[in-house]
């Protein structure tokens, strides 16, 4: 008869690689952004944005579901294509504060990436952070973020900061 130990250890191997697998997958396929949109509704007329994205094709959706079940946080959504490629794009999406706080920040922190995306995720988990200490609800934590975000993934330029909102 198998001991319970046995069984445990087996059950770390699989987790490991897993682990292993999930960094390896975002790192390719995955990104962590901020996006600063106009929003009437919010005190200066813009809204933080913040998600964990993993993108794939239709044939290999079944793969983001395995990160729902990873992470039990999240959600598939289709992105219909109309150019020429065959199949539509799925995203996995974890876009609330709290799964982002609470689950993925500190994933990857203990299992860290191994790509730019590393430094990408730095910067992503401050911003985080600092809406989770309020800084956005105030002009200068908002111009913070804005320039937290221009130093992540594509490095555009900040429409926020370029915008009469933010002239004083």
């Amino acid at each position: 008869m198998p001991s319970k130990n046995v069984s445990s250890a087996d059950n770390q191997q699989e987790r490991l690689k897993m682990i292993g697998w999930i960094i390896g997958y975002v790192d390719g396929e995955g990104c962590f952004s901020v996006s600063l949109f106009r929003n009437k509704t919010t005190k200066f007329g813009w809204q933080v944005f913040p998600e964990f994205v993993v993108t794939q094709g239709e044939k290999s959706k079944k793969s983001l579901e395995i990160l729902i079940k990873f992470f039990k946080c999240g959600k598939v959504f289709v992105n219909k294509r109309y150019d020429n490629h065959n199949e539509n794009i799925y995203r996995y999406c974890v876009r609330s504060k709290k799964d982002l706080t609470g689950i993925i920040i500190p994933f990857f922190k203990e299992n860290q990436l191994k790509t730019a995306k590393k430094e990408d995720f730095k910067i992503f988990a401050k911003i985080i952070a600092r809406m989770n200490k309020n800084e956005h609800s105030e002009l200068s934590g908002m111009k913070k973020i804005a320039k937290m975000i221009e130093k992540m993934n594509h490095k555009k330029s900040s429409k926020f900061l370029e915008s009469s909102e933010t002239k004083c």
